[in-house]
């Protein structure tokens, strides 16, 4: 329709073992992975970036909702002018020479006004549905694919005190924070809801316990990438801790080459390892770290 050259690169290979692969390892681990932001690490700034330099290509344009800016120390990543459809979270993982060759021309402009001027042009896609669903699971159920892929492995639910209170086919089909398809025989002694808390594939226990026990105050992060300058020591900022999520203020602490112990000055519910924290000075994105464990 554009009127330009185009090709067809076939990346299932790489995508398969960078994205699909880790996401089944990370669930067989009990941790709880985003596998769009190991796509983008992995793939569209990685695979694909390299790939089109390589063939004299500038840069990688994509429809991401995020803001690029220059700033004393170069490019940098910043929240997209449209806040309900921002996707700088998922850009967290990028770093300053993959951000100097990526373009996002999409993020100074609300959504409603980009299908506008698609509809105007005659694109097709000016009226395609959202995309919110993992890429390689089309249906949405995640439990089912895992269990196909995993298998299954029956073993005990039990609450916070140790005592069994149900049994569960698979550990690996729970996320921290699940209150759904618990299917525990003993109700709670209190008569309230109970939500999973932990799971152990060592001993392929799942945990569960009151939404209160959900609460985190601190997060020990790893697998740092930076979208500018590195920080060391200790920083005021605000955390990103889900896609959707609305960010809290915090203090982050370098204590090592790869590793940093984020402060949340806000209770948060739910946070699970393996998802990503994603840090903010204002719009401008600092960088990302992958939560190896919580404290609450």
């Amino acid at each position: 329709m554009l009127g330009i050259p185009f090709y067809i690169w076939d990346m299932a290979e790489r995508f398969h073992e960078d994205v699909i692969d880790d996401f089944v390892a990370e669930y067989r681990a009990g941790r709880t992975p985003n596998p769009c932001l190991r796509c983008n690490e992995k793939i569209k700034f990685a695979a694909v970036l390299d790939k089109a330099r390589a063939l004299g290509f500038d840069a990688v344009a994509t429809g991401h909702y995020a803001r690029l800016l220059d700033g004393p120390d170069g490019v940098e990543l910043h929240r997209a002018a449209d806040p309900a459809k921002d996707q700088s979270y998922v850009l967290g993982v990028l770093d300053a020479e993959q951000l100097a060759h990526s373009m996002f021309p999409l993020g100074d402009d609300t959504k409603t006004a980009v299908r506008a001027e698609a509809a105007e042009r005659g694109l097709y896609v000016a009226k395609k549905p959202d995309s919110h669903d993992v890429c390689f699971i089309p249906d949405g159920d995640t439990k089912a694919y895992l269990a196909k892929t995993l298998g299954t492995s029956s073993g005990p639910i039990v609450d916070s005190t140790g005592r069994t209170v149900g049994e569960h086919d698979g550990a690996w089909g729970f996320t921290i924070g699940q209150r759904r398809g618990l299917r525990i025989g003993d109700p709670a002694g209190d008569g309230r809801p109970r939500y999973v808390l932990d799971i152990s594939p060592v001993t392929n226990t799942v945990t569960v316990g009151t939404a209160e026990e959900l609460d985190v105050t601190g997060l020990s992060g790893i697998r740092l990438r930076w979208c500018g300058p590195e920080f060391t020591g200790r920083i005021e900022c605000h955390a990103q801790l889900r896609a959707h999520g609305e960010p809290v203020p915090a203090t982050a602490e370098r204590t090592g080459p790869d590793r940093v112990e984020v402060v949340l000055h806000e209770a948060v519910r739910g946070l699970a390892p393996g998802q990503a924290a994603v840090l903010y000075d204002g719009s401008r994105v600092i960088g990302s770290a992958t939560v190896a464990d919580t404290s609450r």
